[in-house]
């Protein structure tokens, strides 16, 4: 297994890791990724990919949003999204992901992360809901257990308020879930975390 930052000849296998992984959803999250790719510097953001078998087959992005506490704005990082091949699963490549991306984020003093997604999966990493933990949802269409938070070495007891994400997010529409996907609930076993139809993975 290879873990390690995305180059730029990363762009084209982790767009197709994505269109694959999220099925119809595929061509918004891929687009999502471009965009949010644009916002990463070496200060903010995180972009990871994971090899096998000489091809890159998993990838997770962490990108800066803020958190409007009342003492003042907070930067904090959104896990979205996460995506691992079919074919690799239950391999642990996505665990290696999230896992490398915490740790790197608690080094550069990034105080929280948040994302929608599956408790049931996240919360072997230590994410909680974020009601419970003092947060409010960007949106209201984020069902209550898909908002998570994780609350890294530099958290403050006053870093608390609501969630703003970062434009991408809403400019791609994804965030929350719509009518539609309440209506017609689908389980992806290959795409995972982020706004949109993505948080039951």
């Amino acid at each position: 297994m290879e873990l390690r930052e995305e180059l730029p000849g990363d762009k084209e296998p982790v767009r197709e890791i994505h269109l694959r992984a999220f099925g119809d959803h595929g061509p918004v999250v891929a687009d999502l990724v471009d965009s949010l790719r644009e916002t990463i510097t070496p200060k903010d953001g995180l972009s990871l990919v994971v090899g096998r078998d000489g091809q890159i087959v998993g990838h997770v992005m962490f990108t800066r949003s803020l958190l409007d506490a009342p003492r003042r704005l907070v930067e904090v990082h959104v896990l979205s999204p996460l995506a691992v091949l079919p074919g690799y699963h239950k391999r642990g490549l996505g665990s290696a992901l999230v896992r490398k991306g915490l740790k790197a984020l608690a080094a550069r003093a990034v105080p929280l992360v948040f994302l929608e997604g599956d408790p049931g999966y996240y919360s072997r990493f230590g994410f909680a809901p974020g009601g419970d933990l003092g947060f409010r949802k960007p949106s209201l269409r984020i069902p209550d257990g898909a908002f998570q938070a994780i609350r890294l070495p530099a958290y403050e007891p006053w870093m608390t308020g609501t969630l703003v994400y970062a434009e991408p997010f809403w400019r791609h529409d994804s965030v929350g879930l719509r009518d539609e996907e309440y209506r017609m609930p689908r389980r992806s076993d290959t795409g995972r975390a982020g706004g949109g139809t993505r948080w039951r993975a």
